[in-house]
């Protein structure tokens, strides 16, 4: 699965065979002890903030499961298990005026093709796009999310993050956003991969302070 999020085309690409399409909320593992389907649905009333520590430093992302249940419930899940562990930020992107637009990451391969060996469900997405949210990426078909996510550089990306409303928003940086630039700031090719990839080194989830 090639997931992305093109500023104003907002265009993706699906590859076949890259992920399982296995869509059924189940509770089986890997041996590694990550999902191997979508994982069962958190409790709404759960608060839970993911850590995320970079080379680059730690942001911190505070979840917001009532707006996305399927999709929160799913990174918790793998940010439980250390999917994240060693994964690099494989874009970063800018929108045709020189904006900041997203930087992405998620993707064990490192490519923009991998994720976790399934998908999961789309749900209503509920929220606003705007700088800090952090959201899943996806291709332009139906029930395209694995373990892809980006995080929104700027107000200016809304319009046309909008004008698909596709991206489930998982919740948004409450510390940290200071890296998130820094990663932004990168030196990239010409297409929008780092030439110097920074990595995820762990995540911690942790309940969300009162």
């Amino acid at each position: 699965m090639r997931a992305t999020v093109v500023a104003l085309a907002l265009t993706a690409t699906l590859t076949l065979g890259a992920c399982a399409t296995d869509e059924t909320p189940s509770t089986s593992s890997n041996a590694n002890g990550c999902p191997a389907s979508q994982p069962a649905t958190l409790n709404t009333e759960a608060s839970n903030d993911i850590a995320f520590e970079t080379t680059l430093g730690t942001f911190v992302v505070r979840l917001a499961v009532k707006n996305s249940p399927i999709a929160v419930s799913n990174i918790t899940a793998l940010a439980s298990c250390n999917f994240y562990d060693d994964v690099i930020f494989h874009r970063i992107a800018y929108m045709e005026d020189g904006t900041p637009f997203v930087i992405q990451g998620g993707d064990p391969t490192g490519t923009g093709s991998g994720g976790p060996g399934y998908f999961i469900k789309d749900e209503p997405v509920v929220g606003e796009y705007r700088r800090g949210v952090i959201a899943m990426a996806r291709s332009s078909q139906p029930d395209s999310q694995g373990s892809q996510f980006f995080v929104i550089l700027d107000d200016a990306a809304a319009v046309p993050l909008e004008s698909a409303r596709t991206y489930a928003i998982l919740g948004e940086v409450i510390s940290g956003m200071d890296v998130v630039d820094a990663i932004a700031a990168l030196e990239r090719n010409g297409e929008d991969r780092p030439i110097d990839p920074p990595k995820i080194i762990s995540t911690t989830v942790t309940p969300s302070a009162p």
